[in-house]
């Protein structure tokens, strides 16, 4: 029996290809290696690279009329929706509290980027396609 560690591999891979790029374009923007930008939000969303990366790798595999495509579709549109509105909704509260909380002693500031841009979100599709594209080219023999 063999076995096929493509599925698990390609949301990882994913991952740091969309983060290690998310580095470097903040490094660039900032002229400096951006390691205090690293967390939520940013060009291209780590999130959308990993769901759409198994939705695509599943769409390559099996097709998209299958069961477990349906089912990756959904997680995708759930994790990309809470990207877009919750979180940047709660990036909205952060920046309100931090003003209100500026004098207070003890307040820690709080991250206040939260959330992507609809490019952002794209950004993070394409990647996500691009790495299960080029793991379904590589494994298929």
């Amino acid at each position: 029996m063999i076995v096929d560690f493509s599925y698990a591999l390609t949301p990882f891979l994913a991952w740091l290809v969309a983060g290690v790029s998310k580095f470097i374009i903040n490094s660039f923007k900032a002229k400096k290696l951006a390691f205090g930008l690293i967390g939520y939000g940013g060009l291209p969303s780590n999130h959308s690279a990993i769901v759409s990366s198994m939705a695509a790798l599943i769409a390559f595999r099996d097709g998209i009329a299958t069961p477990a495509f349906g089912v990756a579709v959904t997680l995708a549109f759930v994790v990309v929706l809470d990207a877009n509105s919750l979180r940047q909704q709660i990036g909205k509260h952060a920046v309100a509290i931090n003003k209100l909380a500026d004098k207070m002693p003890n307040h820690q500031i709080l991250r206040e980027r939260m959330g992507h841009t609809r490019w952002e979100i794209a950004a993070g599709i394409a990647v996500g396609i691009a790495v299960a594209a080029l793991v379904n080219a590589t494994s298929a023999g």
